[in-house]
């Protein structure tokens, strides 16, 4: 298993001929206190080679549990989220899919990421071995982030490699969705 630092590659599938699905694992700790709680959501969003989102269908989160096709969908983990992707049916026109992590403001009101501690994405086989794994970098300035974009796997050539990125976004959702160009 390879621990990566923010902006480090892995190759998934050319270091493992025959790998044809990956579940993607997302964990963290959020600090108790008395006002407003983070609930984090995680989202998978399947991008085009402009980066951008090919459609709404092709969004995964906890309101969609799969993409139109089927390749990428929630799944009941150890993990405090998991995202299974079966890298063979995802469709030719997806470049990367990214998986970001969001504070839904419904749920409990506004919060940030300033009370979450050990976030982490990993990639694994689905018998549960670990390919590679991102401890995002969690700081005090946190205070302002909304959601993040902890990483993506994406196509190279005939490969599919993984990317860890950790970059927060202060405007929430609503950066995600320009960044992206989905709708809300």
């Amino acid at each position: 298993m390879a621990s990566l630092i923010p902006g480090a590659n892995a190759a998934l599938t050319a270091e493992n001929p025959g790998l044809t699905e990956v579940l993607v694992g997302f964990g963290w700790e959020v600090i108790p206190s008395r006002g407003p709680r983070a609930e984090l959501v995680p989202l998978a969003i399947m991008c085009d080679a402009d980066d951008k989102a090919i459609s709404n269908d092709h969004l995964v989160f906890f309101n969609q549990l799969e993409s139109q096709d089927g390749s990428v969908q929630f799944a009941d983990t150890a993990d405090a989220e998991e995202i299974d992707v079966d890298l063979s049916r995802v469709p030719e026109v997806v470049e990367k899919i990214a998986f970001l992590v969001y504070v839904d403001p419904d749920v409990r009101g506004a919060a940030d990421f300033s009370a979450v501690r050990s976030a982490y994405v990993r990639v694994a086989m689905k018998d549960g071995r670990e390919l590679v794994r991102f401890d995002v970098p969690l700081a005090d300035n946190n205070r302002n982030v909304h959601a993040m974009l902890f990483g993506e796997l994406y196509r190279h050539r005939a490969d599919w490699k993984f990317r860890a990125i950790g970059q927060g976004y202060a405007n929430g959702l609503t950066g995600v969705a320009r960044d992206f160009r989905i709708e809300l």
